[in-house]
This record gives structure tokens, sequence and C-alpha cells, in this order.
């Protein structure tokens, strides 16, 4: 496994002096954003689809200095029906061109949240079809078989023409693949091009063993991101893992997003790549810092010291 870090941990900076903290670091990668949600700091994908010699610039500047493209990553969520949507369409469809031009094979994206009927305007995130409502089974049936796999057939065979091999969707939550179950609905409908970017932080608020969900997914690994999360003693034990405060209202909330170590020890991160390992994935680990307990820099080196002592080399 070879450490990479999603760029966006280090926006702040311009590019180049973004690709001279990361060797600094000690880090072998960059896992970079082209759109969706982030605002692409480093890349202005427009000009480098339009310029040969620029992409021929922006690739020497990372090949300059000894680093890999881990993946492009256009998180966001295409499924939108409104404006949100387009944009992050368009942003996953030059996404897909670039990657082609600069021969990277694998694309960091989600699998995006449609609306639960044709006539609503706003996603909407099911969790629960229990019991009651009845209908909300016709709404999931709606959102997987109208819109997210027919979307997803298309994408991948557009992506195949541009020599993009993997897609890697996150586990997060608000979108249809947000575990290794809802993966496999989309994977087995569109094939194999489709896996998961398993992040440990999002499957732990939400209660699962990311180590389990490692054993489960065997091969449809197809990217993983350092990420940890703590669930908050005292506050989880009244309020259980559902969280609607802020993100940034760190010390009232039942779970919040910290550096790699400061939720789960080395033991359990040496145990998770490890099984990692094991199911077959020898590829890019890309740190993703959203840490706001301590400084930025703080949070990168403290996960950085944590990833590299554990991941499986």
């Amino acid at each position: 496994m070879k450490l990479s870090i999603c760029t966006d941990s280090l926006g702040n900076l311009p590019f180049e002096k973004m690709l001279d903290t990361v060797c600094e670091l000690g880090i072998e990668g960059v896992e970079m954003t082209v759109g969706g949600w982030s605002s692409a700091p480093h890349i202005n994908a427009d000009e480098l689809l339009d310029s040969e010699p620029k992409r021929r610039q922006f690739l020497q500047a990372i090949e300059s200095r000894g680093l890999g493209i881990a993946a492009l990553n256009v998180s966001g969520n295409p499924l939108d029906p409104g404006a949100l949507g387009a944009k992050h369409k368009a942003d996953t469809e030059k996404t897909i061109q670039l990657a082609g031009l600069l021969g990277v094979r694998k694309i960091v994206m989600m699998s995006g949240l449609p609306p639960a009927s044709a006539e609503d305007r706003i996603p909407n995130w099911i969790t629960s079809t229990i019991s009651w409502p009845p209908t909300l089974k016709d709404c999931l049936d709606y959102q997987w078989n109208e819109v997210a796999i027919p979307y997803w057939h298309g994408l991948t065979s557009r992506a195949k023409e541009c020599g993009v091999e993997k897609f890697a969707l996150e586990n997060f939550s608000s979108m249809l693949v947000w575990n290794p179950e809802t993966l496999f609905r989309l994977r087995d409908a569109v094939g194999p091009m489709v896996g998961l970017n398993l992040d440990p932080s999002h499957l732990l608020w939400m209660g699962a063993d990311p180590i389990a969900s490692a054993r489960a997914l065997g091969d449809a690994i197809h990217h993983v991101h350092g990420k940890d999360a703590r669930l908050e003693r005292g506050k989880v034990d009244v309020n259980g893992l559902l969280e609607f405060k802020p993100i940034d209202d760190i010390a009232n909330r039942s779970w919040n997003y910290v550096a790699v170590g400061c939720g789960q020890d080395l033991q359990w991160w040496k145990e998770f790549f490890s099984v990692v390992r094991m199911m077959g994935y020898n590829d890019w680990v890309s740190l993703e810092m959203e840490d706001l307990t301590m400084s930025v820099e703080a949070g990168i080196r403290t996960s950085v010291n944590a990833l590299q002592q554990s991941i499986s080399r």
C-alpha cells in the first residue's frame, strides 16, 4: 500500500506549494479533487481539457517530485434533480474525460441520491422501510431502478471509452450507496467497474465494524480513505448515533471526525489494513483530514504518523 492525500485537505495552499508540502510529509501521492462539492483548488478542469501543454505541465509538476496520482475525486450528487445535480453531472463528465487524457484509471466519487419520486425536487435519503409508511419501498424502487441504475449504466460505458477502469464510491451518508450492501446492489446491476471507496469513518458512526465490512467487500474494495471518527462518551450514550448538529459544534455532537488514531487506536488500524490487504487490496490509502478539534497541520501530521505505522507495505 502507498500513502496519498486528498488535496482538499491542503486546499489553502497553491498547487506547487501543496505538492512540496506533500513531499515534506513523506506522502507518496495525491488524490486530486476536480469538482463536485469541492471548489477544486488545484485543478482547472476546463483549462486542462483544452490544452495538452498545460496537461504536460500539470503532470510534470507531480511526477518531477516523485509523486503519483492516486485518483481523481469528483464527490458530489449527480442525481440531484436541480441545478446542483446538473453541475455535478457536468463535473463528473469532465473528470472522466480528464482522467482519460491524464492516464488516470480510478475515479473516486459518490453514488448520488435522487428524490423519492419524479415529482419531488429534493433528494431523499430513505434509511428505513420496516413498517411505516409502506410507500417508502416504492420510493426506493424509483430511486434505484428508474434513476440510479440507468445513470450508472451510462456512466460506466462512457468511462470505459476513456480508459477509466474503476469507480470507487465513498460509503457516505445521504447517498444511495452508503454501506457494503448498497454497494453490491449497484455493482450487481452495472458490473464490477463499480466498487467501494472504503472510508471507515462513516461506517464507524453508523454503527458498523469497518473490519467486518472489509471482509464482506473482498475485491469490491477499489480505494481506501484513511479517516477516523470518534463516538463521544456521554453524548452518543444519550442521543444515539444520528446527529443533526453542525459539523463544527464539536463539543456537543455525539460523534466527530478526528485525526487518524484519535478515534481508533493503532492496533485497530493495523488490523484494519491487514484485513484490507488480506482481501486483495494493495493500492493507495488516501488521508482525508477533517478533524476540527485541532489545527489542519496538527491533524495531518498526526494522521500521517499513524498511517505510516499501520498501512500494510
